[in-house]
């Protein structure tokens, strides 16, 4: 497995995987397979080209298939850049268990103990995905709170964990 942050190059495999990602676990999501279906490859290039206060990382598998994507995005008002939001986490369910997700997030985590002024990273996860809770928590996240009703699909609800994770205690 190799990790690395993808660009505009990778816009193609990303776009792939997220579209999957949307259709495999509609409730995970924000977003949806339709909406993000139609987007344009400038589009999806727009969204993982990094720079200073984001980036999109990548799980490519030996065979060169992206299987696993994680995205990191810093506040960016004065008085919140002191947090780091981790977005879109997503591993292909035929890579689960093998240590991906974890991998995605280890170097997320260490990326931000590397950013200056950078003290926390707070995600949101649905409530029963208790594979994922686990996952964060085995790297130090604590719930601090639940979001009743955060993400509504058709006509059904699901709560969502916040969790945080202070880089320097």
């Amino acid at each position: 497995m190799k990790i690395h942050v993808l660009n505009e190059a990778d816009a193609e495999d990303y776009q792939g995987l997220r579209l999957r990602a949307l259709q495999t676990n509609p409730e995970s999501f924000g977003s949806t397979y339709e909406r993000e279906a139609v987007f344009t490859t400038e589009m999806v290039q727009e969204r993982i080209r990094p720079d200073e206060d984001k980036f999109v990382l990548g799980a490519y598998n030996t065979d060169g298939l992206l299987v696993g994507v994680v995205t990191f995005i810093r506040e960016s008002l004065l008085k919140s850049q002191h947090k780091g939001n981790i977005y879109g986490m997503y591993v292909a369910p035929e890579t689960r268990g093998q240590g991906v997700g974890k991998a995605l997030m280890l170097e997320v985590i260490q990326r931000a103990k590397e950013t200056e002024g950078l003290e926390q990273l707070i995600l949101q996860v649905v409530s029963t995905n208790d594979s994922a809770k686990k996952l964060y928590k085995s790297l130090g996240f604590e719930t601090y709170g639940v979001e009743p009703r955060a993400i509504k699909d058709r006509e059904l609800y699901f709560d969502e964990d916040l969790m945080v994770l202070f880089l320097h205690k």
